[in-house]
């Protein structure tokens, strides 16, 4: 009993040390200063691990199809090398000031499983930088990603230059049409993150530094009219959240790509607040 005491007065101890230390403003955050390595290494292994955890449930389709892999060099050169590089590419400047620093994803696809790059790359990774492309990208093209990096080991510089010259993909034919579905509202609390909504509103219960560049979403339910001119409808809001500028010209509101989907699911959770 004795024992555990001790070890209960120690983690309470250093719990209140490194409150202590990070309300003092001792703890450098600027980018030019490394984490120390015990740091580094703990980041690291619990994002492996949290990875491995979570992708492996995930049962890749099959990935050797040139069109795939073509399409997938198309979305890495419009997504991904200005971070990571490519054989005989450098990354972006901006990208060489960030810590961490993006890896180089020759390595990457080398070392993790196509679930696990799959995984990592449609939800993105906290205090990286790296982004969620679910909400960009369409599963299908997630996958041709994960197809053209595990060909990115093989490519020698001059090999991916001539990929690079090969020319425009071919346009892909349109998605089927999806049948009528239930709005997402927990999908919804994703997107208005994904989407920057939280860069200008505060909404109860998703977590971001306040910020009151546009009105708090507070009671977003119990509201007669949007934008204080539009009647508060479920087709409205989306509606809304699609194309404000469409409806309110010179709104600083701007249109942020939502697709119908994820719009009908930022309503469903704002649907909620009451």
């Amino acid at each position: 009993m004795r024992t555990l005491g001790i070890l209960l007065s120690l983690a309470i101890a250093a719990v209140v040390g490194g409150l202590a230390i990070l309300y003092s403003g001792a703890y450098d955050v600027s980018a030019t200063d490394q984490h120390l390595r015990p740091t580094f290494w703990a980041l690291q292994t619990g994002l492996r691990q949290s990875v491995r955890r979570r992708a492996a449930a995930i049962e890749p389709p099959a990935l050797d199809d040139p069109a795939l892999v073509a399409q997938g060099l198309h979305h890495f050169r419009t997504h991904c090398v200005q971070c990571h590089g490519a054989p005989g590419v450098a990354p972006e400047p901006f990208a060489l000031g960030l810590t961490p620093l993006p890896g180089s994803l020759s390595h990457t696809a080398r070392e993790w499983t196509p679930s696990q790059l799959y995984w990592v790359i449609r939800n993105g990774i906290k205090m990286t930088g790296m982004p969620a492309w679910q909400f960009r990208l369409a599963d299908d093209e997630l996958w041709a990603v994960v197809a053209f990096l595990k060909t990115l080991p093989g490519l020698s510089p001059q090999a991916y230059r001539e990929s690079r010259a090969a020319g425009p993909r071919a346009q892909p034919e349109a998605p089927p049409s999806h049948p009528e579905r239930v709005p997402d509202a927990e999908n919804g609390r994703r997107a208005l993150r994904q989407f920057g909504c939280v860069g200008c509103h505060v909404i109860p219960g998703v977590v971001a530094a306040e910020s009151y560049v546009g009105p708090p979403l507070e009671r977003m339910a119990t509201r007669r009219y949007i934008a204080g001119q539009l009647p508060n409808t479920h087709e409205n809001l989306v509606g809304w959240i699609r194309h404000p500028q469409a409806v309110s010209p010179g709104t600083a509101m701007p249109d942020l790509g939502v697709g119908e989907r994820d719009a009908c699911d930022m309503a469903a959770f704002l649907e909620r607040l009451r």
